[in-house]
């Protein structure tokens, strides 16, 4: 059994036929094309994908699920007959992705906090994103459902889906009294916030309405650590309904309160990430995602790890103006219950995901939840308002009445984003808002910065994320004075400076010692250089296989909100080294280190007939094709991003000893190209 984390995926799963794929720090994507036997990973392993468990740490429900899926001889069995008792236990959000034999099993908790996305093309693919299916080629997508659990036979290429869990409104409450009701939830809604509580400090998302109002007076008595309130709304001559009402409350209640506003100029910048960021062009989802996102970030610039927010209850207890005409109250209630993943939580989680924040929410904990769908509608929903049991919650509580009786908007509306949008809409000239925002998602790439090493892994990288639309904004170079860095390529990066100007493109220097880890340091300080001058929003890596490398970098782009773009992860490294020379991209070895090779290789520009010599060594000896297992170093001349070519004019060729030596490039200049290389 093992833990498979964000950064550690890859080693932990293990790979065998099994393609593991993490376009970015923050995400995971694993992809098994057409039949595979997975047998070669002896180990079985458990997956807990993005995992804000209200009730059991992600190492217990590991082995619970390992101890759960295996027979008697330890063998992986069917897993989708056997993980029906699980789900009904589980009380948090979860989705995991149990692998063992030739069985992938996926599912998620019961009312999809977590999500998971998949794809039957060519073979089956999984992701905690469907962004990411998209970005690796898949179009036939499907969510996977919260009541079901997939297993696919790697042997038989074949899907199995088990669809026999449900949500079950508890009975209890029938038999109760009112004043029993309200104090068995005010009970469970206590649990389940205990559950929640981190050992650090937490933010709740605030509006001033009776959900987060309750949350943040649960949160203030069970949390033995600090606890900041966070409300967003749009800064306007005449406050925002939301922010107005979240000062009072919170001065009255004693609560710590944040309070962010934002112009209409900054809406506007903030819009363009987060349009593409929820998958939606929806006006009223793009305007809730507006002040949660401000309100989470604001959070997490706090350091703050753990946000709580109020959301379920207004599914739950009929808190929807349609809530008013429904016939079977708790019939629409259950259903918006059930129905909850396909959007909101979903975009929540995008929202915290991309801020590396885990969102936890009390009122989505089964146990709550099954009791408040049980609930009489007639306590829900009456003459004197909606919501009235859970306001009574309230009260007992210790929230005034005035605070706890208190109907407010819809959080596109108290915030006045909603309006924002229409501003912005109109000042672009656009008809209406939807249209607006389908420009947004069309047109937004977070600005990038590119990890830049002179050779041809991060040049090929940068030009990929080009060719896709990415700006570039900087190279970011870190000069090690230890030229057996294990981070770090060092042969000739003094000539980072002419290939930066080759391309136009600014460049970040930082020298580092070269002391192992220490060196990750200096990293961070060109990192955030980068980040304070150019306002890059996340970094390029040429890696291909090197998880050392890529998981440091990974750390220190999570630390600081950053994302992290490898665009060539697991390429096959033969067509790595052809699609370069299909590119035009052109280069030379600039230092060997391996059984196989020589200085004959150094100064030369490699061909077909070098790479094909490659091949053979690969198959003879096991060298790594396009040298990263640290067999070749190599130094780019020319390619597509420049505008002019470099000429070496000087260089001389150290030997070490017979596999080892270093070109050593002490004179070269920028010169034009003619027009059939400029083509």
């Amino acid at each position: 059994m093992s833990i498979a984390t964000k950064n550690n995926i890859i080693n932990k799963i293990g790979k065998g036929q099994t393609e593991i794929i993490m376009p970015t720090a923050n995400h995971l994507l694993i992809k098994i094309q057409g039949k595979c036997n997975t047998n070669g990973n002896k180990k079985s392993a458990i997956t807990i994908v993005d995992s804000g468990l209200c009730e059991s740490k992600s190492h217990v429900l590991a082995e619970k699920l390992d101890t759960l899926l295996k027979d008697e001889n330890g063998e992986m069995q069917d897993p989708g007959l056997y993980i029906e008792d699980f789900k009904r236990d589980l009380i948090g959000g979860l989705a995991f992705i149990a692998r063992g034999n030739h069985w992938i099993t996926c599912a998620t908790d019961v009312l999809g906090v977590k999500s998971l996305w998949y794809s039957t093309e060519d073979g089956f693919a999984v992701a905690s994103e469907k962004k990411y299916l998209e970005m690796t080629g898949y179009y036939n997508i499907e969510k996977v459902d919260p009541r079901s659990t997939l297993s696919y036979d790697t042997e038989e290429g074949t899907l199995h889906t088990y669809s026999n869990y449900e949500l079950k409104p508890s009975v209890e409450p029938a038999t109760k009294q009112p004043e029993e009701i309200i104090e068995q939830l005010y009970r469970l809604l206590g649990e389940s916030v205990s559950r929640c509580l981190p050992p650090s400090r937490i933010g709740i998302l605030f509006s001033g309405g009776v959900d987060s109002t309750l949350v943040s007076m649960l949160c203030k008595k069970y949390s033995k650590q600090d606890i900041c309130c966070y409300v967003a709304g749009l800064e306007n001559e005449i406050q925002a309904p939301d922010v107005q009402h979240a000062r009072k409350i919170a001065n009255k209640l004693e609560l710590p309160l944040k309070v962010i506003e934002v112009s209409l100029e900054e809406t506007e910048e903030i819009l363009k990430k987060i349009v593409p960021l929820i998958e939606t062009t929806s006006v009223p989802m793009v305007g809730v995602a507006l002040p949660t996102y401000i309100a989470a970030r604001a959070a997490k610039e706090d350091r703050i790890n753990v946000l709580f927010t109020g959301s379920g209850a207004d599914e739950m207890f009929g808190g929807y103006n349609r809530h008013k005409k429904a016939t079977d109250l708790n019939n629409e209630c259950l259903k918006d219950t059930l129905n909850i993943h396909v959007e909101d939580t979903y975009r929540d989680g995008l929202i915290a995901s991309e801020l590396e924040l885990d969102l936890r929410s009390p009122f989505l904990n089964r146990h709550v939840a099954e009791y408040a769908l049980g609930i009489p509608a007639t306590l829900k929903l009456n003459e004197k308002g909606n919501k009235m049991i859970l306001r009574q919650v309230a009260e007992r509580a210790g929230i005034p009445a005035e605070f706890a009786l208190r109907n407010k908007k819809a959080a596109q509306y108290g915030s006045k984003f909603d309006r924002a949008i229409e501003k912005l809409a109109k000042r672009a000239g656009y008809k209406n808002k939807t249209d607006y925002l389908k420009n947004m998602e069309k047109n937004y790439k977070p600005k990038l910065g590119v990890l830049f090493s002179s050779g041809k892994d991060c040049h090929f990288a940068m030009y990929k994320m080009e060719e896709a639309g990415y700006p570039i904004k900087c190279l970011i170079t870190v000069k090690s004075k230890n030229p057996d860095s294990y981070m770090f390529h060092t042969p000739n990066i003094n000539m980072a400076s002419l290939q930066s100007e080759a391309m136009g493109i600014p460049l970040i220097e930082q020298e580092t010692a070269g002391e192992k880890e220490v060196e990750l340091d200096d990293l961070k300080k060109a990192i955030e250089k980068a980040k304070k001058e150019y306002g890059i929003e996340g970094v390029i890596t040429g890696a291909l296989y090197s998880t050392y490398q890529k998981e440091r970098i990974e750390g220190i782009c999570s630390e600081l909100g950053m994302h992290v773009y490898s665009p060539l992860w697991h390429m096959d490294q033969e067509e790595e080294m052809h699609k370069l020379l299909e590119g035009k991209f052109h280069f030379l070895f600039s230092s060997i280190a391996a059984y196989g090779l020589s200085s004959k290789w150094l100064g030369k520009e490699i061909t077909k007939k070098e790479i094909d010599e490659l091949v053979k060594l690969n198959d003879k000896i096991g060298l790594n094709v396009a040298g990263e297992g640290g067999e070749f170093e190599s130094f780019v001349l020319d390619c597509p991003l420049y505008s002019k070519r470099i000429e070496i004019k000087k260089s001389t060729i150290i030997d070490i000893d017979e596999y080892t030596a270093r070109l050593n490039i002490e004179d070269a200049i920028l010169v034009q190209k003619d027009r059939t290389q400029r083509e």
